[in-house]
């Protein structure tokens, strides 16, 4: 488009991390483009940052929703790179590396060298008391059982039980994976989610033996490491809500429109003359709000869950809205607990523990979140961070729980495994409904034919956790593709 004084409008719904991105990466790039773009983002809640909010109380720092970013995924890490804000950058406690898993009623640690479903080191395989001696024996057949040759999705359960036996499963990776992704192993899909694992089958056939080869290839790894990478994750000394604020800041003083929620979507002639034109200058997206007033625009990104996607092109486009409102989604509710560390007896020498299902408890997790990062609490103090809730009615029943009913469970559980003595300084909810998306079996089809039905319209683009991936770092790459795809196309 040539650069010309008829300002267009681009309208993107959703003040997460993802709609954030997208209206910055519409205003850097039509700026260094010469294209005359005006950019709304319209938030129906009265702040902008979504699951991404941090708290201070009491000196301690608190996180609503996400804690940490995969800084092995570059977008998030670029992005704050050109945000200027790098030197915000907090790693985790590079003494403390390694998790425990509740087995049997008590904790025990992550065997060293153990990513998520194998082990990359001999000696701590053998001796941890997590898996009895045929567990081990079946985990260690995954040297020779040899390579799957079909091609279609796999669930991760039949990936993990097929390679290395269900206890491998059951134990261990059924917990990490739903402390990741709050979801069912069995639903999920292999490609979606956890597609290095696809990988390392098709390339060393056996997954401990790549696990081995990529240990030898960082010589050796760090001592006392477990579970997940916990090198790789990064947050800000301030918390995470200093990526969502800078964002923010960066962009026009006219651009966020908080409280506007959008009932619906469609997209007409503005000439009606010629009622079948489909230049861009003659048609417009007409945005409809909850309070009976519309807005056009030339562009429109939707960066909200799928299902509350699906529900504004019900009308412009039934198809592209069954398909959204088919992907699945899971809540969750973290609770963070202040404590005196003389009143927890557990030495909190990790950066927390995971729960398996066949447990049977209300928690799925929890993170020493004073341990896993500097600054979190005062001297003398420790901030926890337990979750609850996940896919199945088990769940969904720990999740509907009243605020006080869900803290006094948890507070029975972690007195048990902890050893708390008393009651917390500090009991805070955070409540976050259907906010997971679900990566089930065919997902990456699913998303495909979504993405194909997007492109049918024109001047619109989707954003969010639902499509390539859950984490920060994915949701901004989604912001940023979705940007890229509305000047690319629809200011033609």
């Amino acid at each position: 488009m040539s650069n010309t004084s008829n300002r267009k409008q681009a309208i993107v719904i959703g003040g997460g991390i993802a709609g954030l991105t997208t209206c910055y990466r519409l205003v850097t790039k039509s700026a260094e483009r010469g294209i005359p773009l005006n950019v709304k983002l319209l938030e129906a809640g009265d702040r902008v940052g979504g699951a991404i909010c941090t708290s201070k109380q009491d000196g301690y720092v608190i996180e609503h929703g996400p804690d940490v970013f995969l800084s092995t995924k570059p977008w998030a890490k670029a992005l704050s790179e050109e945000l200027g804000i790098a030197d915000q950058f907090l790693g985790t406690n590079p003494m403390e590396r390694r998790s425990f898993v509740l087995h049997k009623g008590r904790l025990h640690p992550v065997p060293d060298g153990f990513y998520l479903m194998a082990p990359a080191s001999f000696l701590p395989f053998v001796k941890t008391p997590i898996f009895s001696w045929h567990g081990k024996l079946r985990m260690a057949l995954d040297w020779v059982i040899p390579r799957r040759r079909k091609d279609t999705d796999e669930s991760l359960e039949s990936f993990i039980t097929r390679r290395l036996g269900k206890e491998a499963f059951t134990r261990i990776a059924q917990p990490m994976i739903g402390g990741i992704y709050t979801a069912d192993g069995k639903d999920l899909s292999l490609k979606a989610t956890m597609p290095q694992f696809l990988g390392m089958e098709k390339q060393h056939r056996s997954i401990i033996k790549a696990l081995v080869a990529r240990k030898k290839e960082s010589q050796g790894g760090a001592s006392g490491t477990s579970g997940p990478r916990y090198s790789m994750f990064l947050s800000f000394k301030s918390g995470m809500q200093t990526l969502t604020d800078t964002l923010a800041e960066r962009l026009p003083d006219d651009c966020i429109q908080l409280g506007t929620k959008v009932s619906r979507l469609d997209y007409r002639s503005q000439v009606e003359a010629q009622p079948k034109s489909r230049s861009i200058g003659e048609e417009k997206w007409h945005v409809h709000l909850a309070n009976g007033e519309q807005m056009e625009g030339d562009l429109v990104c939707v960066a909200l869950p799928a299902y509350r996607a699906a529900g504004l092109v019900e009308t412009v486009a039934p198809s592209l809205s069954g398909s959204l409102a088919s992907i699945p989604y899971a809540s969750s509710a973290i609770v963070n607990l202040a404590f005196r560390r003389s009143d927890i007896e557990h030495p909190l020498n990790g950066m927390g523990f995971v729960v398996p299902a066949i447990e049977e408890r209300s928690i799925i997790g929890c993170t020493f979140s004073s341990v896993k990062f500097a600054g979190r609490a005062p001297e003398d103090y420790a901030l926890l961070r337990a979750y609850v809730g996940g896919t199945g009615s088990r769940g969904e029943m720990y999740f509907q729980r009243p605020e006080s009913e869900i803290v006094e469970s948890v507070l029975r559980e972690l007195h048990g495994l902890l050893g708390l003595k008393g009651d917390p300084q500090l009991a805070l909810v955070y409540k976050h409904p259907n906010a997971m998306a679900q990566y089930h079996l065919g997902h990456l089809d699913l998303v495909a034919e979504i993405e194909a039905q997007a492109r049918k319209l024109p001047g619109f683009a989707l954003a969010g956790n639902a499509y390539r991936g859950i984490g920060i770092p994915d949701c901004i790459n989604s912001g940023e593709q979705a940007a890229s795809l509305l000047l690319e196309q629809g200011l033609k």
